[in-house]
């Protein structure tokens, strides 16, 4: 898939947000596994710095993640990439996000031609994220509710990416899971997260995969203003 993205003057970005700095993060992804060439040319494409604060922006493409306010972070980039790697090798056309955060992931998801639904529990959040993505041009969908209940009125989707871990799967996103989708969230607690890849069989089982140990930030219920 190629980037679907006009890119505004301040997005092209100088200094330590320009293009040499985001080639240089793509080639420590490339080398820390990420082979998704696609993938990539998104991480490239998707101006980072955009979806963090002024203040942060010069560690925009550092492969890190970023606080970006109410106790939330932007992921780090190679999680971003591991995640969405997985998602795409079920070639995905309608997709479903559960945190919508800063709108950096969602943004990655439209960058390569997906049709992206997106929910974020914290409204000051979300409303930032639509600015954003609007200013990029993106035609993502959003909601501002509890993340644990997905967004039922589209579904089925062919995949899920949920971006705060919870104990267990959340069954309500399983269900709303199309036949041969997947679905990509982190699994634990505060101690011990793993990132794990459920795809739904056609007889109605699912197969799990744990694809890497990761750190996210829990998965709440209920909604805030």
């Amino acid at each position: 898939m190629t980037p679907r993205l006009r890119l505004q003057p301040e997005a092209v970005g100088l200094g330590m947000t320009s293009q040499r700095v985001r080639d240089r993060l793509v080639e420590r992804l490339r080398e820390a596994g990420i082979t998704d060439e696609s993938v990539l040319n998104a991480i490239r494409t998707v101006p980072r710095h955009l979806f963090v604060d002024e203040a942060l922006a010069t560690r925009a493409y550092e492969d890190t993640a970023l606080p970006i306010g109410h106790s939330q972070t932007i992921s780090q980039p190679w999680v971003v990439a591991r995640m969405t790697e997985a998602l795409l090798q079920g070639g995905p056309k309608k997709v479903l996000e559960i945190g919508t955060g800063s709108g950096y992931q969602a943004a990655v998801l439209a960058a390569l031609g997906l049709e992206v639904y997106t929910v974020e529990r914290i409204g000051d959040l979300l409303r930032q994220a639509r600015k954003r993505l609007r200013q990029l041009g993106m035609n993502v969908r959003s909601k501002h509710d509890d993340g644990r209940i997905g967004w039922p009125e589209h579904a089925p989707y062919d995949g899920i990416l949920v971006t705060a871990a919870a104990p267990a799967l959340v069954e309500a996103l399983v269900q709303q899971l199309a036949v041969g989708g997947s679905l990509i969230a982190p699994v634990g607690g505060a101690s011990s997260q793993s990132l794990v890849k459920l795809t739904r069989r056609a007889d109605g089982g699912v197969d799990e995969t744990v694809l890497a140990p990761v750190v996210f930030v829990p998965l709440l219920s209920g909604t805030l203003d």
